[in-house]
Order: C-alpha cells, then structure tokens, then sequence
C-alpha cells in the first residue's frame, strides 16, 4: 500500500554513509584517507578554517566543463539540421565577473534580467553584443544603459516596454535588436513559482497578441525584430514540454515570416539537474537534439527554414560545482509523530539566509559529513539553520552518522544555483564568501560580508562608531 499523499515516501538509508554520489557531487569531490572531504584538489577543513562558514564554494572546472559541453551539444544538435545555435547562461542562477569570465572563454553568451547584473557583466569585461537582457519591468534608466552600451538583444515583454524602448532608441537614434517573449501555454511539470509560460502569471504576452505587437514592432525605425522567445519553467526533465513548446512557437515563427525575416528562435532554458540520489536529469546532449530535432520536425512540416536556434541553461552550468560548508551547533533528537522513530534535528550556522530555497519551492537537498570518517550508523537527520522561523530548513531528509556533533563541519552539494543570488540579511545575518577551488589551490571571488558591513547601511549609526 503507498503512503499517504501528505507524507512523502520513506527515505531509504544509504548503504554507505561516506559515499559522494557522482550525479550530485562534483566530478573532483572526494574524501581522503581520514574521510575528510576535499573539492577541487582542496580539503573542506582548510576551506572552513581560511574562509570560515558558512562558505560557498563553487569548483571552477565544474563550471567550464558544464559549459564547454552545454555549448558543443547545442551547436552539434542545430548544425544536424542546417542551423546555428547560440548559448547563453542565465546570470540570475549565479552571477559574478569570475564567472562571467569562466563561460564566456567557453564560447557562452550572458543573459542577465536586471541592472545590477548587467553592470556585473559589463565589469568583467563582457562583450556587450553577447549580452541578452531580460525582464518584466525594465525601467527607462536600465533600457537607457542597455541601449548606450551596446547590448544585443533586448527581449521585450510587454507593449509597454516595448514604447518605452521605441522612445529611447528614437532619441538616441540608436538601432536595437529585440525578441518578443510569448507564453506558449505549456506548463512545465514543476512547481508552480518555477513554471513561466501558463497564461496566469507576469512574463510575456499572449500568443494570440504577438502578432500585433511584432506588426508594432517592424513598424518602429530604430527596432530590430530578431525573433521570438519563450521559457516554460524551471528544473525540468524531459524534453516533452519543450517539444510541445516548440510546435507551438514554429506555428507562430511561420505567421510571422509572412511579414518579414525572423531569423532567430530562443526556447529559454529551465533544464534540471540532480540535487538527490532520486532525482534523474536529462543529459544535456539528449535535451540538445531532442529540442533542435523537435524545431526542425515543424519547420520541415510548415516547409520554413530552421532559424539559429538559443537557449539558456543557468543551473545546470553552476548548480552541480556548488557546495556550502556549515558548522554544526546544536544536535537535538525530537520524537516524530504518531511514535513513528525518531529524527535528529542537526542545526548549522547559516539556513534560509543562504540557501531560501528549501523555504520558497519545497526544495529537497542532500548532505554529507565534511570533516571528518565516521563507523557509526546513519540516523534520520532535518538540517536547519539559526533563524527564527520553523520553516528555516537547509536540508529536509536525509542521513548523517549518529555520532554527529557541534563543531563538525557537513557539505550540502549542488547548491551553485540560485543560493548565492537568493541570499538575504534575514536576522542581520551576513552573507557568505564564494570561493573558487580548483587544482588543489582556493580563492575569494565574492567576499563575504562583515557586521560592519551591515552596520554601514544604518544611517542612525555615526560613521565613527562602526
């Protein structure tokens, strides 16, 4: 007899409690002879006592390799079909000027939804030309910067954005290359904050309207129409929901040539990757060809040409190189109920300030003993941070030796997505460092924030008292 919908299945206790599962870890986790974990040639001991905890750490030759491979698989799949492909990683799963350096030398471009991105990209050095710019409500300040610098492509996601671009590149008399996001009314199968192309939410304009608002846009001297752009959510597996999304947007892409060229097709991103043993992502060369095999299928049905095909993956590049150490603080048994066993409440050092996704989605994550080999069995253990709320959970499920303690140091992995750019000051707690590893050597890439930090923004405190 299953379980009851409203608890999930039980856990099943791993076999062996030091093991790394490859499909979560990254490719250089590995433990030493004393069962201390090291990521990138380094050991999570020293990372803790240089850096201290929490600490990001984000394996660089995780994330050029993730990279390197997203971008042959894309340009293989279309270059089966006649067509091009251009890749670009979504900034808003991780952004800093390392990274932007770190994917762009493996030939991506940068998509980034507000200003503040776009000045992180621009500062690392970023050709503009390969720089998208998303966003519901871009302001006349972003889009006039956008437009100064030289940005690419501006997607546009409502009429009203699309007047206020008209109006800047016509006293600038500048030239813009815009796509028009559309809703293809395909929900991904994923949770419901994540899924972006239903009708009911904020991005895009109705499939039905586009046409008038593309008619608007061929209309405006100094706007370039590139082509469409859609994105049906986030972690997904599969590639049946961009297939459908895709039949719908080539019925689209065709009505449109009729009016002039639209040269390129971008079918947004949203791929998944694995953050527990359960969980079963798409390699990414299967999501390639399926998607350019899915395009190329109705182009050749509607006899069009295949357009120069864009994607953007953000957490499959980043999110798997990712690992956050904690400091254990308090380790607390509480009775579950119904006499159902017991679990053991392990309370780390930072919780939803650095990783709100738990809080947000439901996020389920993995975690591993970092500091040390234990013979003990494994228990039942709910990771959780230091802030005041119950929600306040890092880890919901998983296994931890029963010899757990204060001051041991334990590793959630495929945490290089969306923990960094989520983080908060919930509490007045600071923010952590990032730091990179890689061939046995660390180093800072965004430094981690200081009480005096968070002092400086209060402006009832005198400059000289912080």
């Amino acid at each position: 007899m299953s379980a009851p919908a409203s608890r999930p299945a039980p856990l099943p206790v791993p076999e062996d409690i030091a093991a790394l599962d490859p499909a979560v870890w990254p490719a250089s986790a590995r433990r030493d002879d004393r069962g201390v974990l090291q990521l990138g040639g380094v050991e999570a001991t020293e990372l803790a006592a240089r850096y201290g905890t929490p600490l990001y750490v984000l394996d660089e030759t995780e994330v050029r390799e993730h990279a390197r491979r997203t971008v042959a698989a894309f340009r293989t799949a279309a270059a089966r079909h006649g067509a091009l492909a251009r890749v670009y990683y979504a900034g808003k799963a991780f952004l800093s000027t390392e990274v932007v350096r770190w994917v762009t030398a493996e030939g991506m471009s940068v998509d980034v939804c507000s200003g503040g991105e776009l000045e992180i990209a621009l500062a690392a050095g970023m050709e503009p030309a390969h720089i998208g710019f998303h966003g519901n409500n871009k302001s006349v300040r972003e889009l006039e910067r956008a437009v100064e610098v030289g940005v690419g492509t501006v997607v546009l996601d409502s009429v009203i954005e699309l007047e206020r671009l008209a109006a800047i590149v016509q006293r600038h008399g500048y030239t813009q290359d815009v796509l028009l996001r559309v809703r293809s009314g395909v929900h991904a199968e994923t949770h419901e904050f994540l899924a972006t192309a239903h009708e009911d939410q904020k991005f895009g304009v109705a499939m039905e309207d586009a046409p008038a608002v593309v008619a608007r846009i061929r209309e405006i001297d100094g706007l370039r129409f590139l082509g469409l752009h859609c994105h049906i959510g986030s972690q997904i597996f599969g590639v049946a929901g961009f297939a459908e999304s895709a039949s719908r947007l080539v019925d689209l892409h065709a009505e449109l040539l009729e009016g002039g060229p639209v040269p390129l097709l971008n079918l947004g991103g949203g791929f998944g990757i694995a953050y527990t043993s359960a969980d079963d992502p798409t390699p990414i060369e299967e999501l390639a060809a399926g998607i350019a095999g899915a395009v190329a299928q109705e182009c050749e049905v509607r006899g069009i040409r295949v357009p120069e095909l864009a994607v953007e993956p953000g957490r499959t590049i980043v999110g798997q190189a990712g690992v956050t150490l904690y400091e254990v603080g308090t380790v607390k048994p509480v009775q579950l109920e119904g006499g159902e066993g017991t679990r053991v409440y392990v309370s780390v050092d930072g919780g939803m300030s650095d990783n709100a996704r738990p809080a947000l989605y439901g996020a389920e994550y993995s975690v591993a003993l970092a500091s040390r080999e234990s013979d003990d069995d494994p228990v039942l253990v709910r990771v959780v941070g230091k802030h005041c709320e119950s929600g306040d959970i890092v880890v919901d499920r998983g296994h931890l030796p029963a010899d757990i303690a204060p001051g041991d140091l334990v590793a959630v992995p495929a945490t290089g997505a969306y923990c960094f750019s989520l983080a908060s000051n919930y509490n007045y707690v600071t923010r952590p460092a990032v730091v990179a590893v890689a061939d046995g050597a660390s180093r800072v890439i965004v430094r981690g924030e200081t009480l005096a930090d968070l002092l400086s923004r209060d402006a009832g405190i005198p400059s000289e008292g912080i």
